[in-house]
């Protein structure tokens, strides 16, 4: 065997070692595809504090309370809190005008949402008392939601005994708008219907993506502790660490409205990139750790958490780079530069096929499975965001690799206009 052969061989073998620790999402992925779990009608009733972050909403700010306020739950047990948070427009006036308790808080120094919300809550344990509320929901301010979400999320919060932190379905308001609404739409969608279905089928705990999640106000009692530039990334590991449990409830649907634009997607994508980057630092080691304690009970839970904490997208990149590295020094063997180069093209070529096809599933069942949610969608958008959902995933491994000398980023808002499908 050829030096060439030996190390295309050995680089296979790395690829497939680095694979077997990712095995279980495609495992997760088919239950998510064949099977959801629903759960019985609860007759109690909880009482929900409504926790609604807003930067310069002015645009959609009612349009939020308006649609909490037009669903079908008991509203005199629906608390809308909104903390206007860096504002410079008219986001509290409207707020106060629609009925909600706003709080205004006002700290160039402290930019991310999550300082909003450990604010808030700090004012609400001050005037209401946290203990008050059996549960409390994390929004945004362009959230739109279904008529029936409180009364799902509710069912599913009973069935876990109020313990489990309940996420719910994710999507696009905004989603027949342009290519790339389509693009993110289904983006959040796959999350839910290949991840969080079958995580929750198989009692495994999901992680929390944006918004739309409600926990016990247990988890409260000692302040919000999640202020990094993606707080619910933070929550997830170190809730899941806790041992708290996160379950999804897929009949509970809420609509927000995504970026129409490439710059920003590419600045929004670029702030998850480097939040993500940041509670890897943080938490992988415990997380890592948590796998091999006997006496801890969710120990696959911190196992999927923690690969989804490796950053895959870098790893295989920096793998890559040290197999090219290695076969440039295959003339020093006797071995053709030429057909160095012409194994690694083919071995490229082979890959961005394989990932070509692999997104293209992963939209094709995600279409399937939300079939009914994607009713709004033209056909031409959506094809073209099938042809092009690859390239949206690719660009992952560009934000992850500038994401980790963006050491200075800051969390921006997304503008939101209102439009809407809906």
């Amino acid at each position: 065997m050829c030096y060439i052969d030996v190390i295309d061989r050995s680089f296979s073998v790395i690829f497939i070692f680095f694979s077997l620790f990712y095995i279980h999402y495609m495992v997760i992925a088919l239950i998510g595809v064949f099977t959801h779990k629903s759960y019985p009608h609860s007759e109690h009733r909880n009482r929900f504090g409504l926790i609604i972050p807003a930067r310069n909403e002015e645009a959609v700010i009612f349009t939020v309370i308006n649609s909490i306020r037009k669903t079908d739950y008991p509203q005199d047990l629906l608390d809308i809190f909104v903390i206007a948070h860096n504002c410079t427009d008219n986001t509290a006036v409207i707020a106060r005008s629609a009925g909600a308790r706003v709080y205004e808080y006002t700290n160039p120094e402290e930019t991310t949402m999550g300082y909003a919300i450990r604010y808030l809550f700090e004012r609400i344990e001050e005037d209401y008392g946290c203990n008050g509320y059996d549960g409390f929901f994390i929004l945004n301010a362009d959230n739109t939601l279904d008529e029936k979400y409180f009364d799902r999320m509710n069912d599913a919060f009973e069935y876990y005994e109020r313990k489990y932190v309940i996420s719910s379905f994710r999507q696009a308001s905004n989603f027949n708008e342009s290519i790339m609404t389509v693009l993110y739409g289904v983006y959040f969608a796959t999350s839910c219907n290949l991840g969080a279905r079958g995580r929750t089928v198989l009692n495994i705990s999901n992680r929390i993506f944006g918004c739309g999640y409600l926990f016990n106000s247990d988890l409260v009692r000692e302040g919000w502790k999640y202020v990094s530039i993606t707080e619910d990334l933070e929550f997830s590991a170190k809730e899941i660490l806790n041992g708290t449990g996160i379950r999804y409830c897929d009949d509970a649907v809420f609509y927000d409205e995504q970026p129409s634009s490439f710059k920003i997607m590419w600045r929004q994508r670029l702030r998850w990139a480097r939040g993500h980057i940041l509670v890897i630092r943080e938490s992988f080691k415990d997380l890592a750790r948590a796998v091999f304690e006997p006496e801890r009970k969710n120990r696959f839970a911190a196992y999927d958490m923690a690969t989804f904490n490796t950053l895959p997208t870098i790893i295989i990149i920096v793998v890559n780079l040290i197999r090219l590295v290695c076969l440039s020094f295959s003339p020093l063997f006797g071995e053709s530069i030429i057909r160095a180069l012409r194994v690694a093209t083919y071995d490229i070529i082979d890959g961005s096929i394989s990932f070509c096809l692999f997104s293209i599933t992963a939209y094709l069942l995600t279409m399937l499975c939300g079939r009914d949610r994607f009713r709004s969608v033209s056909f031409t958008k959506a094809a073209a965001g099938m042809l092009l959902f690859p390239l949206f995933l690719f660009i992952q491994y560009i934000l992850d690799v500038q994401a980790l000398f963006s050491k200075n980023l800051q969390w921006k808002p997304v503008p939101h206009t209102g439009k809407s499908d809906l």
